[in-house]
């Protein structure tokens, strides 16, 4: 059979490793879900409910795996859909490889359907795509797609997504005298001048005090949990985590001492003040991350390694492959460390931020986390959202030992776990047998945006329990409203739904459950995770609880102190 560009497209990933592509199909990309009909590799074509559910699922593709996650779109409003997306994993550096139809090249600027070629006054998708990736290109012809597929593919190694717009006659284009697709990863970058002033700092600090490490996000996009384990245990050191980072350190590990930033733990704040050096690891302490800590980092040596310098002063050593350099940090401190968190087995306590006492209806964030996180066994991958839902699971969750843990605060696009999760499930799951789960954990609102991803889920089986914050609000602007605008209205509280028995009479052979108290939630979570295939369970909440977000709980505490 006579190879065509989609032919050699699908070959391609599959030489890298990737078994799933996920996007929604359409006229001018119909072409590439024939290619992976006919493919003989482990490959399999997965159609989402919506563009931007499907970035995100090669986004928690990505995000598992430390691979690559390979989205693909048709023209027009599927290819405008992706932005949103494929701008999540810009801002979170998350490698995802995006295939986009377009019209056939001899229609361009002539009046094409869904034209975004930049002719005749039409939209340039190239320079719109180029501001949320790494590297951005029309293929204008077969013989040109082997070298921009593999600048594409090390641009969104390096970190972050990269485009490739296909027109529907190239993709069709015959590519029998192109040689089969090669890539050669090149190996980690690393500032040796400044890994070298870190080690001297890192020395100094061993001889004179205590030693606290903030982990983030490049310690998972480098797979290296392991790694930092090693450093933290070779220096004796305390680990905290950004929020966005809590799967890289073990939670239940004696030196952990919490999140960092607006939905942190005094242990960490503490423990940064009377460290001698604190060291930042695969985190550039964004906002999110250095909220009520930014005054003792002030105070406190700061030492920083990751692919990104950090938003405040520090010594700062450039890594793009943490996992090498943390082992060789690791091996030079090896035998040094005096061993005290080894001396202890049992977790740090974490102090939960104190929250003005609910009054209203159904049950508290913080009861229904911790009641959720006790049914989670070892390897539960956990996918949160933002708002108010997503500080409550960001405090209160401890990371599940081998679990993997995402909530995206690159763009905070609501509904984004949906997607992510499922993208997750078919990279990490180990059949139909309940060895690995997936939890994907939002709020109402999320849920409205693109909660019917849970018939992606549905239709393939995987393993995923949805659980739905319900509150009938967007309660973080609802939050917003009565901190911030004197409680005078609100355009954010829905009339009450019950999403419970909506998705049950949806889908009358997924097991799915309301809860209204406490022991209906315990009850329903027995079930929801012990099936082999998706749960559902959807949790009455007070839509005026105030979450464990440090800037809501200051704006209270002035408010209080005001005249």
């Amino acid at each position: 059979m006579p190879s065509r560009v989609v032919d050699y497209l699908v070959r391609a990933v599959s030489t890298l490793g990737v078994k799933h592509i996920f996007g929604v199909d359409g006229a001018n990309i119909e072409d590439l879900y024939d290619a992976i009909f006919d493919a003989p590799y482990d490959l399999t074509g997965v159609v989402a409910k919506h563009e931007f559910s499907a970035a995100t699922m090669a986004d928690g593709y990505a995000r598992s795996t430390g691979g690559l996650g390979v989205v693909c779109a048709t023209s027009g409003g599927g290819a405008m859909n992706l932005v949103a997306g494929l701008a999540e994993s810009f801002a979170s550096r998350v490698p995802v490889l995006a295939l986009i139809g377009q019209p056939p090249t001899g229609l361009e600027g002539h009046g094409a359907f869904q034209d975004t070629s930049g002719h005749a006054g039409t939209i340039d998708a190239v320079r719109m795509f180029g501001e949320i990736s790494q590297y951005c290109a029309r293929v204008e012809t077969g013989a040109d797609l082997p070298e921009h597929l593999a600048r594409a593919v090390a641009a969104a190694r390096r970190g972050g997504p990269a485009v490739l717009l296909l027109p529907k006659d190239v993709q069709q284009s015959s590519m029998d005298d192109i040689p089969p697709f090669g890539w050669e990863p090149r190996g980690g970058r690393a500032d040796e001048n400044g890994i070298a002033a870190v080690r001297a700092a890192l020395t100094t600090a061993r001889r004179t005090g205590k030693i606290v490490i903030i982990a983030g996000d490049q310690v998972a996009r480098d797979d290296a949990r392991g790694e930092l384990a090693r450093l933290a245990t070779a220096l004796d050191a305390t680990v905290g985590v950004a929020p966005d980072a809590k799967d890289v350190y073990d939670n239940t590990d004696p030196g952990f001492c919490g999140v960092a930033g607006s939905m942190g733990h005094p242990e960490l704040s503490a423990a940064i003040r009377s460290a001698a050096l604190c060291v930042l690891v695969g985190t550039p302490m964004p906002i999110t991350a250095r909220t009520g800590v930014d005054e003792l980092l002030g105070a406190c040596p700061v030492a920083s390694i990751g692919v990104n310098a950090p938003h405040l002063p520090a010594i700062h050593a450039t890594s793009t492959d943490l996992a090498l350099t943390l082992s060789e940090l690791a091996d030079v401190f090896r035998g040094t460390a005096t061993a005290t968190n080894g001396a202890r087995t049992v977790p740090n306590s974490l102090t939960p931020l104190r929250v003005p006492e609910a009054s209203g209806p159904g049950l508290r964030y913080r009861e229904v986390v911790e009641t959720i996180g006790a049914t989670l066994r070892e390897g539960t991958d956990v996918f949160a959202d933002a708002g108010n839902t997503g500080a409550a699971v960001v405090h209160h969750l401890r990371v599940p030992r081998g679990g993997r843990f995402v909530v995206a605060l690159g763009m905070g696009g609501m509904g984004y776990a949906f997607g992510a999760g499922i993208g997750s499930a078919f990279a990490r799951h180990r059949g139909q047998d309940g060895s690995r789960r997936t939890v994907v954990i939002a709020g109402d609102g999320a849920f409205y945006m693109h909660g019917m991803e849970v018939h992606t889920a549905i239709e393939h089986a995987l393993p995923i329990t949805f659980v739905v914050l319900n509150n009938n609000a967007h309660a973080m602007c609802l939050t917003r409203e009565q901190l911030y605008y004197r409680d005078r209205y609100s355009f954010n509280r829905f009339r009450p739904t019950h999403i419970g028995a909506g998705i049950a009479a949806m889908f009358p052979d997924l097991p799915a459950y309301s809860a209204r108290t406490l022991d209906e939630l315990t009850s329903a979570l027995g079930p929801c995770t012990e099936t082999e295939g998706p749960s559902f369970v959807s949790i009455d909440c007070d839509p005026d609880e105030v979450p464990p977000f440090i800037p809501f709980l200051s704006t209270l505490e002035t408010s209080r102190s005001t005249p």
